[in-house]
């Protein structure tokens, strides 16, 4: 199944961040139960806006787009499909 980076942007304070990843698995697990959410960045843009960069495995980008729509407080950006994923640890010297 593929696997997407997805860049938001927030609306919201960094208080109300663990209601929002609340919402988000309850939507994924009442609504899109193929979308496995597996991690998240949550970042300070130099802006002062709360950003994240979160992976899921899902069926679609559509999917994964239908998702954030009903989680509002946000804007998508931009989503990647990811081509995969190294470590420090493929590459010995």
């Amino acid at each position: 199944m593929p696997k997407y980076l997805i860049d938001r942007t927030y609306d919201v304070g960094e208080d109300q961040m663990p209601e929002i990843g609340r919402r988000s698995k309850r939507i994924a697990a009442e609504k899109f139960p193929e979308i496995v959410w597996e991690h998240s960045h949550v970042v300070v843009d130099k802006k002062g806006a709360l950003k994240s960069y979160c992976v899921y495995v899902a069926p679609s980008e559509e999917m994964v787009r239908a998702h954030a729509e009903l989680l509002g407080s946000h804007v998508v950006n931009e989503i990647y499909e990811i081509g995969g994923d190294v470590t420090p640890d493929d590459f010995p010297l």
